[in-house]
Formats: C-alpha cells, structure tokens, sequence
C-alpha cells in the first residue's frame, strides 16, 4: 500500500486498528488527506512524530485526522514542517502537556483546529505574533486551560470558537476577544468566568456561557443573536427587554439565575421563530403575560421555580407547537386550564406546586388531550371525583409501543442536529431520562398527589394500557380499588397512600409484572396481600398503617373472616408524596466539531 504514490486521500476511520503507526509511509507523495479517526491506536508522542516526519516529506499533505484513538504525550514538533496543513484533527486522545504556540504559528495555512476531550493544561504564549490567519475554527473544549490561548487574538477570521469545560477564570476583557469580531458560534460554558465587559461579537448567532460564575446586571446581547444560552450562574437585577425584541432568536435559556422583577409585558415581542423559553429557577413576579401574536413555533417553554401569580394567560392556546410546558413551584391560581387539550402535540404539562383549584369535571365537553403523556398536577387545590371522560380522552396514553416499554435514557450526538432535549424524571427508586426530541411513547405519567381529590378511582383508568406511572397518594380517595387498574400492563409504580380505600387489594393486581415501586399504606385495607409475581418482593413499609391487612410480607397471619372487616377510617395526613418528583428538561450538546455544532454541558429546566 505504502507505495501507492499516486494516493492523495488515505481513510482508514472507524475500524479495529491496533498498535503504533506505520513508519514506512514515504511512497505517499502526493498524499493531501490523512485520516485514521476512531480506532485503537496507541501512540506517545515518540512514535507519532515518525510518521508525521515521513508523511511531511513530499509537503503535499492538508489534512491529518488521528481523533478517537488513545494517542499520549504532547503535540510533536514535527507538525511544524506541513505548511499546506488546512485541518488538524486529535481530539479524543490522551494527549497532555501545553498547546505550544510556537508550533500552531509555523502551521499558515491551517483553518481548522480540533483538540477537544485530551488533557491540556496551558498554552505557551510567546511574544511574537501567530501568523494563523486563516483559522476559523477551533474547538479546545474537555481540557484543563486556565486561560483564553493569546494566540485566538490575532485570528482575524475565526467564526468558530469552543473552550467549553475548561478551567478558565476571572473576566472577559474587551483586549481577549480582540480577534472575536467575527464569530458566530462561541462556547464558554462550563468554565469559572466571573464577568464580562462586553458581549463578544457583533455577528454572533450562538452565544453559550451556560454554567459559570458570571455576576452583576444582564448586558444587552448582539441583536443578530439566535441562540442566547446564559443558564446556571449568577446574574441579577431584573431582565433587559431589549431581549424580547431580538427578532432572530431561537432559544434563549436565563434560567438559574438570581433575575428578579416582572417578565416584561407582550412577549408576543420576542421572534415568531422562538422555539425554547426557559426562564426558571428565578425570583420572577407578577403575572404571566400575554403571547401578542401567535407564537406557533414555541416548543418549550418553562417557567418554573419562580413567583409568579394569578391566571394562566389565555393566549397560550396560540402557541400551537407547544410540547412542553412546566409552570410548577410558582403561585397561580386558576381553574385546570382544560383550553390548553386543543394543543395538539402538547405532551407535557406540569402544574405542580401552585394554587390551581376547582374540579376536573367543569367544563369537559371539548378536552381531548390526545397528545399528552405527562400530566402532573400535585400539591394544589383540586376537588371532587375523577370523571370518567378526563382518562379516556388520553389517546397517547393507552398506546403500547411495538415492544414492551421500559424506562431508558441516552441520545447521541450527530452532526445535523443542535441540540438533543431530554425530560429527566427522579423518584424515590426510580430514574428515567427521556428524549424529548422524539416521541416519548416509551414514557407516560399520571401525577395528582396531593390533593382534594374525593370519590372512587375511576375504572377508566385501567385503559390507559400504556401508564408507567401513577400517583394518587394523599387524597380522600374512598371505596375500593377497581380490578380494572390490572389492565394498566406497562404500570411500574403505583402510589396510592394516604388516602381512605378499603377493602381486599384486588388479586388482579399480580398481572401487574413490571411493577417495581407500590405503596399502598395509610389506608383502609384489609385481608390477605395477594401473592405472586411482584408482590412477592414489596416490603411492609408497602402496606404500613393498614391494620387488617395480613400475610406476606406482614408478619400477621391471616385469620378468620372476623379478623379481616375494615378497621375505621382515619383522617387523611397533609404530607408530602413519599414518591418526589423532579422534573428536567435537558439540552444536552455534544461537541460535533461543526460550526454551530453542539456545545458540551447541558440546560435544565426542573421542579423539586
């Protein structure tokens, strides 16, 4: 092979290839592109540099590519010789040491740089000055630099810049991002930046400083911005409303900040392209305000975690793309928004921890909910019984996918995509991360603990075939449990305690064989636990406070009929669920090395 001289172009990715590098590559003269990404290579800097000294003898190469192996040691002094290098490529190795400036200057024609996910920790900055004026991509996240490479200052045409997950510190001078002006994409999450003189750019479209220690009042973005991501630090004051006129944006991600004040009013102002609004995880007051205009690409939108008050805006219906939609931890006070069933992808709504009140049964005719797999509506006001047309109008809900469901997670980076969302649901034994960018079908919940809710379980319930979880705890739900909740096939946790139910578990509940979380204590049940399948492995703290109840895993056996009558109802304690729920939606970026590729870190939208 070594003595094809003609061969300009040598891809070798994404097999099983071991060892060192061949030595003997001198019949590749006029060799221009050099790949060997995603193999096993293991290499120290020694054994690298031979190779790359051959390649470089006929100077004709412009592109090496050896990322995703587990190459060691520095970057070897012998790239300095390929002068018609365009793109250099060695992320994802173990290389180590600093990133000598005195090697990149010598490399005039290089445009691309990708050193991400290695073990850098500094960046020898000389006086003189780089001669890298052709670089407009550069990509050193997943390292461990302190500080901006003085060698990017001079980097007239960068339009690409990732130093996300460093260790980078202190402020953001106006002389640093000096060769910043035309940028499009810049990533700085996950760094200790403490401030900012300016926001870089004046061009930019993507702007990430997600997960830092940035303090101090918001500075009015770049008006060309389209994705503004500025999460998880510690910024105050109240937000600029200059933000809700930048018309190209996208996304736009505050959240976990110490931002106080009113959201400004009409946020029909904001880009009829916005796809995701997180606010959450502030001191915002006041009322929601209207949606002016009708914003149909509105994806995502939370606002969680705040102060905000009164009634849901009824221009919500507007938003007719609307997927997500997380209002917990706030103060509202409405009745159930049964308008917002005429959404028609609309698949979760979380209502938790509010004021909300009033029956589920007003106003019924017209709710469909067709969409919605995730409806939680604990910790308010709610009253009265379950009707019957509320369950069956979730359509979603009783599909069952083509293979049995089961919690999962995950999501993988591709090239074509920004950025992959997930909802991420914590509960006492139970953890499951979903991706919201595709159909949820592998996840459905149902959570109304908490409560004023009276009467008897719907039966309704049971054709919801595909619920995996069911929370009815710490209501004044009475009678018995249907035998229909059995048909809920898919169901693996199911909290009904703290409620006034009675009489015998039914026996069909055994059918029940994904089931791994049941509580059912603090009720009024009694007679024999039924036996078999995954009731064989609950503990009594499963059936605590029921009395009569007896068998295994009790250690009162059962008796006559005498000993089985129901003991007398108890009040209902006002508690917590013993099942807590975390709601996120996360925004994972993976670094694609494309320009507008994904960042690395994450945005999270969540309830506690």
């Amino acid at each position: 092979m070594f003595n094809l001289t003609q061969l300009t172009s040598l891809h070798l990715s994404s097999n099983r290839l071991e060892g060192p590098l061949p030595i003997h590559v001198t019949g590749f003269q006029n060799l221009k592109d050099f790949s060997l990404t995603d193999n096993l290579l293991q290499e120290d800097n020694n054994s690298l540099t031979g190779p790359i000294n051959q390649i470089q003898k006929p100077n004709s190469i412009q592109v090496v590519d050896l990322a995703d192996n587990d190459i060691h040691g520095e970057i070897p002094s012998s790239f300095c010789g390929l002068s018609k290098l365009t793109q250099l490529d060695l992320s994802s190795n173990n290389l180590s040491g600093v990133i000598r400036s005195d090697i990149l200057s010598q490399l005039e024609s290089l445009e691309t740089l990708h050193l991400s996910t290695n073990n850098f920790s500094g960046v020898i900055n000389l006086d003189v000055p780089s001669k890298l004026k052709n670089l407009t991509e550069v990509n050193l996240s997943n390292n461990k630099l302190r500080q901006f490479p003085s060698f990017l200052r001079s980097a007239k045409t960068l339009s690409s810049l990732d130093l996300s997950n460093n260790k980078i510190q202190g402020s953001i001078f106006k002389w640093e991002s000096e060769g910043w002006e035309q940028l499009i994409y810049l990533n700085l999450s996950n760094n200790s930046l403490t401030s900012l003189e300016q926001l870089p750019g004046k061009n930019i479209l993507t702007l990430d400083l997600r997960s830092n220690l940035l303090q101090g009042p918001l500075l009015a973005p770049p008006l060309s911005l389209q994705e503004f991501l500025i999460s998880d630090n510690k910024l105050t004051g109240e937000i600029p409303p200059s933000i809700f006129n930048l018309t190209p944006l996208h996304i736009l991600d505050l959240s976990q900040n110490y931002f106080g004040g009113i959201i400004p009013s009409c946020l029909g102002n904001l880009s009829r392209g916005i796809s995701i609004l997180n606010l959450q995880n502030n001191s915002l007051s006041g009322k929601i305000p209207d949606f002016c205009v009708e914003l149909s690409s509105l994806t995502t939108l939370a606002l969680n975690d705040n102060k905000l008050e009164g009634l849901l805006p009824r221009s919500l219906v507007n938003c007719t793309s609307l997927r997500f939609l997380n209002l917990a931890n706030n103060t509202l006070n409405d009745l159930f928004p049964h308008r917002l069933s005429v959404l028609p992808v609309l698949q979760v709504l979380i209502l938790r921890s509010n004021r909300f009140y009033g029956r589920l049964d007003y106003s019924m005719a017209n709710s469909s909910f067709l969409s919605l797999q995730i409806l939680d509506l604990s910790k308010n006001e709610f009253t009265g019984p379950f009707p019957k047309k509320f369950f069956q109008s979730f359509r979603r809900m009783k599909l069952v996918a083509a293979s049995q469901p089961r919690l999962n997670g995950g999501g993988s980076c591709t090239r074509s995509s920004h950025y992959k969302k997930f909802v991420k649901v914590t509960m006492k034994r139970l953890e499951i991360e979903l991706d919201l960018d595709k159909s949820l079908t592998d996840f459905t919940l149902i959570g109304f603990s908490n409560n004023r809710f009276n009467g008897r379980i719907a039966e309704a319930l049971g054709e919801l075939h595909a619920l995996l979880v069911l929370n009815l705890s710490h209501n004044s739900l009475n009678d018995t449990l249907p035998p229909s909740l059995a048909n809920m096939a898919a169901l693996e946790s199911l909290e009904l305690s703290s409620n006034k139910l009675g009489g015998r578990i039914p026996s069909e509940l055994t059918r029940l064989t994904f089931l791994a979380v049941l509580n059912v204590s603090q009720n009024n049940f009694f007679g024999p636990i039924p036996v078999g399948y995954q009731f064989n492995t609950f503990d009594i703290d499963s059936y605590a406070g029921n009395l009569d109840l007896c068998g295994f895993p009790l250690s009162k056996k059962c008796g006559s009929e005498k000993e089985r009558k129901p003991q007398t109802p108890k009040l209902v304690e006002d508690e917590d669920s013993a099942i807590p729920f975390i709601w996120k939606v996360v925004m994972m970026g993976y670094g694609c090395g494309v320009v507008l590729g994904l960042s690395t870190g994450y945005i999270v939208f969540t309830t506690e």
